[in-house]
């Protein structure tokens, strides 16, 4: 399986937030900007809590595995591998999804805040913004868990 990396999630972000950007200032010109929804921010940080639970749980189990303590439960990897899957899924759809949200936020950012919706709109996309980013951080964390010190050594051996 191979890691995911830094500048995949940046550009899906950037491309998302440029193309939101441009389509929400063209909806708005022909009529009303559809509204940032309260519950996207509700919804990203709980993906990002059940992904920052799940690693903290796996790192806690590998770690009794490694130091071979008698009550210690196994991880099966199937289910490492099940986890590192739905983080790499959730951490592409939530840069994709944060930069939808932050392409509509600078949006309404530069045309002007002093109406009250657009402002709750504006914030309710930067909590998205950010709730994005705790999903993307939560499954860096859990690949990083889940890596395999084997993984490491072959890297090593190949750039030698």
């Amino acid at each position: 399986m191979k890691q995911l990396h830094i500048k995949v999630l940046v550009g899906l972000f950037l491309a998302a937030g440029v193309l939101a950007w441009a389509g929400a200032r063209l909806w708005d010109s022909f009529g009303t900007l559809p509204g940032v929804p309260v519950a996207a921010p509700v919804v990203l940080a709980l993906i990002a809590a059940v992904l920052a639970a799940t690693a903290v749980s796996l790192r806690s189990r590998l770690k009794a595995q490694r130091e071979r303590r008698p009550d210690a439960r196994g991880v099966d990897p199937l289910v490492a591998a099940r986890a590192v899957v739905f983080g790499q899924a959730s951490a592409l759809v939530a840069a994709l999804v944060a930069g939808l949200y932050g392409g509509v936020g600078v949006f309404l950012l530069t045309t002007g805040l002093d109406v009250e919706p657009r402002r709750d709109q504006a914030i309710h996309a930067g909590l998205s913004v950010l709730a994005g980013a705790a999903v993307v951080a939560a499954a860096l964390f859990l690949e990083r868990v889940c890596k395999l010190p084997e993984d490491d050594d072959e890297a090593g051996a190949s750039a030698a």
